[in-house]
């Protein structure tokens, strides 16, 4: 009887390890470079923006970041009709040094930093996460915003030309 009641501790302790771990969001062996020109390729193809998120699994607020989007059905649904998605490690184990020379150093911001790309990959703009921040979390309205502001329509001159 002891010994069952030990292995099932043992797997309910599991489980919840299990759980409490953080997400690997980040894959430290991907071809960030690869990545980025077929999420160009995409985005293009189907009147997009990609969205760069760059930071690492080691980083509690990209982490956090990730799930608010993700957990949050207005910015995810509005994130998936206007971008294509691109998490681009920064870790010890890989720090894309390259990917990012040639999107102007984003890190210099800190993690997550954001970076959007048009459809044929050129970077028009980085923004510094710090800013969508409220409180202990990110701002829905920030977020929100800040994708609206950066989506393909907003960018289209022909919402802005008069009638």
């Amino acid at each position: 009887m002891m010994k069952r009641l030990l292995v099932m501790c043992s797997i309910l302790l599991a489980a919840y390890t299990a759980k409490a771990q953080p997400a690997n969001i980040y894959n430290p062996e991907a071809d960030a470079e690869t990545e980025i020109k077929q999420a160009t390729v995409e985005a293009n193809a189907e009147n997009k923006h990609v969205f760069l998120q760059i930071g690492g699994n080691w980083c509690s607020w990209c982490r956090k970041f990730h799930n608010f989007v993700n957990e949050n059905k207005a910015i995810k649904d509005f994130v998936d009709k206007n971008f294509v998605v691109v998490k681009v490690n920064y870790s010890k184990e890989n720090k894309n040094p390259d990917v990012l020379k040639k999107i102007d150093f984003p890190q210099r911001f800190g993690f997550p930093v954001f970076v959007i790309l048009d459809g044929t990959g050129k970077r028009i703009h980085t923004q510094n996460s710090a800013y969508l921040e409220e409180n202990e979390g990110y701002s829905e309205k920030k977020v929100l915003e800040f994708f609206k502001q950066w989506a393909p329509g907003a960018l289209n001159p022909a919402a802005y030309a008069e009638e």
